[in-house]
């Protein structure tokens, strides 16, 4: 599927921006501002088309997860005049545990493909992934996995120190970065990183169908999680 993922340009991402940029007066300002957007306003969560979703879709459902929320947290960078890339990697399935059970979940790659945005902040490149998780269902699945004894899963991951919901531009806030297992690089253009080799989100007819017909129970589990 060839999409134009980052369309900045369309009048729902412009509309956003726009009252995104309102009242500010620094480029952190507006970077924060679609921070909390992309966290809050997009709650976590699986849509039909998995990854292949443009920005401006994204809006309207208000449902997203790591690689949706990416492409709009991008989306309105450009909208905004911030520079801004998006960085592929994969990540250990395990961070879906508690989320996808039972055949789903071994469906699921041994590590599947994650992202997270990355800012020119002066001369330095800035990531953050904190913006994955909408705060509510973060603090609870946070909660039910330090309950568990774990240090992965519920779309959370401590495997390498705690983690992190807020917004920084100074200090590493993350909120899966732990889980990361293999660095796939920066892209300006998703349809890039889909057509290539690193790409294995790509579930082919079945595997979709399984998906499909799962994501209503799988977003059920994650609104239960949420509201818990």
């Amino acid at each position: 599927m060839n999409l134009n993922y980052i369309d900045s340009g369309s009048t729902h991402v412009k509309e956003i921006a726009k009252v995104l940029i309102e009242n500010t007066k620094s480029t952190e300002d507006i970077v924060r501002n679609i921070f909390y957007y992309v966290r809050d306003e997009i709650e976590f969560g699986f849509l039909p088309e998995a990854d292949f979703v443009k920005a401006s879709d994204i809006i309207l459902r208000k449902k997203g997860q790591c690689n949706n929320k990416t492409i709009l947290f991008k989306a309105l960078c450009e909208a905004a005049g911030i520079e801004a890339r998006i960085h592929y990697s994969s990540i250990d399935k395990a961070i879906h545990t508690g989320l996808y059970k039972g055949l789903a979940y071994k469906l699921l790659p041994r590590e599947i493909s994650h992202s997270w945005i990355e800012l020119k902040v002066g001369n330095e490149w800035v990531k953050i992934d904190s913006f994955i998780n909408d705060l509510k269902f973060y603090e609870k699945g946070r909660t039910i996995l330090k309950n568990s004894g774990k240090k992965v899963g519920y779309s959370v991951s401590c495997s390498v120190g705690d983690s992190s919901a807020d917004f920084s531009l100074d200090s590493t806030k993350f909120v899966q970065m732990g889980s990361v297992r293999e660095d796939h690089g920066v892209y300006d253009d998703p349809q890039e990183y889909f057509s290539s080799e690193k790409y294995n989100n790509n579930p082919g007819k079945f595997k979709m169908f399984i998906y499909r017909r799962y994501l209503k129970r799988l977003n059920a589990r994650i609104e239960a999680i949420r509201n818990s």
